[in-house]
């Protein structure tokens, strides 16, 4: 791993976000098998997939990460407004609909 100022050319950089990302996809996996365990408790508890409460408490959480750590926050909150939307269809096919379910709320 070497710091930004440490990198003296392309490759050194591009080494370093491939790292990076990389880092992301394993991240993002992990949090995958979280999704996959809410889906299993809210099976058992007949909540919908959707919690909106739950939603934007994650938005406002991820919006105060970003400010902390220099990025724009409405990038950040349309990025994981994404993954979100992604995590709720992800448990919705092993749930079923969520007009089946209680409004989670």
């Amino acid at each position: 791993m070497k710091r930004p100022e440490d990198c003296t050319d392309m490759a050194d950089i591009r080494a370093e976000i491939d790292r990076i990302d990389e880092a992301l996809v394993r991240l993002f996996a992990e949090r995958a098998t979280y999704i996959d365990r809410a889906a299993e408790v809210k099976a058992t508890a007949d909540l919908p997939a959707r919690i909106g409460s739950r939603v934007e408490e994650v938005v406002r959480n991820v919006r105060g990460h970003a400010e902390t750590h220099g990025l724009p926050p409405d990038l950040v909150e349309k990025l994981w407004r994404r993954l979100i939307d992604w995590s709720i269809a992800r448990e919705e096919a092993r749930l079923g609909p969520d007009s089946l379910r209680k409004d989670g709320e």
